[in-house]
């Protein structure tokens, strides 16, 4: 590689961000065509799912989901399938923070196993009866139509 004198310097990097800027719009401009192909946009973009559940409640949603075979990777190893759903949440969701703002999962292992745990039953009961309330909630509004 050319190694630029101090007046050379200005012009190397308008080529570069102009060579950065032609990556970006080919792509821009090449999505659709990847997605055809089936090349999965998530390499191009760090795009996560966010949620209005703090980490616990993501937590045991996906638990639930997982325990009852709705979701799963591996329905032959559970330790293995709990392994892939956790990682699956932490590289894929944001929750609500105790601020209030959208926070990534560094890991969400201690909140599994408290979803698992019968010291936390009466609060599992509660979000239960939450989800259970929205579901209800979203069937009358169907019903309405």
């Amino acid at each position: 590689m050319k190694k630029f004198t101090f007046e050379e310097l200005p012009d190397a990097v308008v080529k570069l961000y102009e060579k950065i800027e032609a990556i970006e719009s080919f792509l821009e401009d090449n999505k659709p065509n990847l997605k055809r192909r089936g090349i999965p946009l998530y390499h191009l973009s760090k795009e996560k799912c966010s949620t209005y559940f703090n980490k616990s409640d993501l937590a045991q949603l996906f638990y639930i989901l997982m325990d009852e075979k709705i979701f799963f990777f591996d329905d032959h190893d559970q330790k293995c399938n709990r392994s892939k759903i956790q990682l699956f949440v932490e590289e894929n969701f944001t929750y609500k923070g105790d601020s209030g703002l959208q926070t990534t999962i560094d890991t969400i292992s201690k909140q599994f196993s408290e979803s698992k745990g019968f010291t936390y039953k009466d609060k599992q009961i509660k979000f239960l009866e939450r989800i259970i309330d929205t579901l209800k909630k979203r069937r009358d509004k169907i019903i309405g139509w």
